[in-house]
């Protein structure tokens, strides 16, 4: 065994161990640090399946869908496609070439956040607020008086958000590079990234050929064209989201186990390593279920808010259906920013999705608010470098057409563009996609660093003593009496 290192006088010892964050040994914390305990700290879980309902729960969705799409869907989906003579080998084509495009710009992105972190951030938090001085100007201009009035509150909310955090921009600065440092020292966390983007398309796939089948042996086989089921609407919608949240979130809690192992573990770091693998098997074993609970509660919501929206559009946009759409998207957007919080503690301890929460209440009421800033600051960043991105790809996808690519679009499937805008949409769309991928698993490395940085600042003082002395004088800057 590899000798313990010393931080402020006590020895750690380093012996690996997947959920083994938390050393045996009592640890004096940096300078200006509270003890961990008081910090609501975590604690390594027993090696046990959580919430197991939830995992068989999702199995059954899964299932169901499958054979649904076996039984009946396929050939409705095949007589569609047959049926409508249409040619999609030419976009099958470019979507090819330019999402290995994409994927080249995309792997610029983490050396360029590295190199220049504080640079990406302000620009992106300028470029935030000339975006809605813009809007502001083109309500006004198109003759839309309440629009522009909206518009001037957000901007000048936005200009005291922006006066507001320009201070804090160092410690979101050292939080992005820690970051980027995590995801680069364990890059195959990307690759898994990726292979759970194939699971969703897939997913994606399987369902909608299961909903070819529903919609044909369903509502024309009843002869209900014009009608909405809206029984049949929500349960479909809800497998739909649910499945997708699992393979989203899914992605959040490998990358917060694989930063964990980093932080506590730096030796165990690499691209296929143990932290890597180890931080695969868990989410997709014991912490599966956990996971699944989560990511059920966000489908409800959104499959409730689908049906809402369906019925708004049978009705005649209905006031009331506008309200409800209203209150469940906000719901929505709290419960998926709390689970993205809970979903760290999973991924670091294991613990079950109910504890973990208790957790992020925790987190919340010591370091709430610079959590938020820090996490909203590269927020900004990753949507700007995903336009960018997209935009890249979009222009290059409109050099793609009937003269470049020959025969390929003879025939093609008619969208109401002409190929070139066509190809520049889907090259947006791509750039855009692929690029998020990568970008959050950054993000979600980010939001593991904060959690990290509150509960262990010891370890990461021994293990990556520079980028720790980073963040404590940064966060040190502004609480000078306060510990991380």
């Amino acid at each position: 065994m590899a000798e313990p290192v010393v931080v402020q006088g006590t020895a750690i010892s380093q012996p690996y161990n997947p959920y083994e964050h938390k050393t045996t040994a009592p640890v004096d914390q940096p300078a200006a640090a509270p003890p961990t305990s008081s910090s609501g700290g975590g604690e390594v879980q027993p090696t046990k399946c959580r919430d197991p309902i939830f995992a068989l729960l999702l199995i059954i969705n899964v299932a169901a869908i499958a054979g649904v799409a076996g039984t009946y869907g396929a050939t409705a989906f095949d007589q569609e496609v047959n049926n409508s003579g249409d040619n999609y080998d030419g976009y099958i084509v470019v979507a090819f070439i330019l999402g290995a495009i994409a994927m080249v710009f995309t792997g610029f992105c983490l050396p360029l956040m590295m190199c220049i972190p504080m640079v990406l951030i302000k620009a992106s938090l300028i470029g935030m607020l000339v975006l809605s001085g813009v809007m502001m100007v083109i309500s006004f201009l198109s003759g839309n008086l309440i629009g522009g009035i909206f518009g001037v509150v957000f901007f000048l909310i936005f200009v005291c958000y922006t006066k507001a955090v320009w201070s804090r921009i160092p410690f979101a600065s050292v939080n992005l590079l820690t970051a980027c440092t995590a995801v680069k020292k364990n890059c195959g966390v990307v690759f898994v990234a990726y292979v759970y983007v194939i699971v969703a398309f897939g997913w994606s796939m399987m369902w909608s050929i299961a909903l070819f089948g529903v919609y044909d042996q369903v509502i024309v086989s009843n002869g209900q064209e014009n009608t909405i089921n809206y029984g049949y609407y929500f349960l479909l919608f809800l497998s739909f989201f649910f499945t997708h949240q699992v393979i989203q979130n899914s992605t959040h809690v490998t990358v917060s186990g694989t930063v964990g192992s980093w932080w506590f573990s730096p030796e165990h770091s690499g691209c296929c390593s143990g932290g890597v693998m180890g931080s695969v098997i868990r989410t997709l074993t014991t912490s599966f279920g956990s996971v699944c609970f989560g990511s059920l509660l966000v489908a409800i919501l959104q499959a409730t808010k689908a049906v809402a929206e369906a019925a708004r559009s049978e009705e005649g946009g209905s006031f009331l259906y506008c309200i409800a759409e209203c209150i469940l998207q906000c719901l929505a957007d709290i419960l998926e920013y709390f689970n993205k919080w809970a979903f760290v503690y999973v991924g670091l301890y294991g613990y079950s999705y109910i504890e973990a929460g208790k957790n992020v209440i925790t987190l919340f009421k010591n370091r709430g608010w610079e959590a938020i800033i820090a996490d909203d600051l590269i927020q900004n960043v990753f949507f700007f470098l995903s336009l960018s991105v997209g935009g890249i790809c979009a222009g290059l996808g409109y050099a793609f057409n009937e003269n470049t690519l020959g025969d390929l679009f003879d025939n093609a499937v008619e969208t109401g563009l002409s190929v070139s805008a066509t190809n520049a949409v889907l090259g947006f769309i791509i750039g855009l996609v692929l690029s998020s991928i990568l970008l959050s698993t950054i993000g979600s490395a980010v939001n593991a660093v904060i959690v990290c940085f509150a509960e262990g600042p010891a370890e990461f003082e021994a293990n990556h003593p520079e980028l720790s002395r980073q963040m404590r004088e940064t966060w040190l800057q502004f609480y000078p009496n306060c510990g991380v």
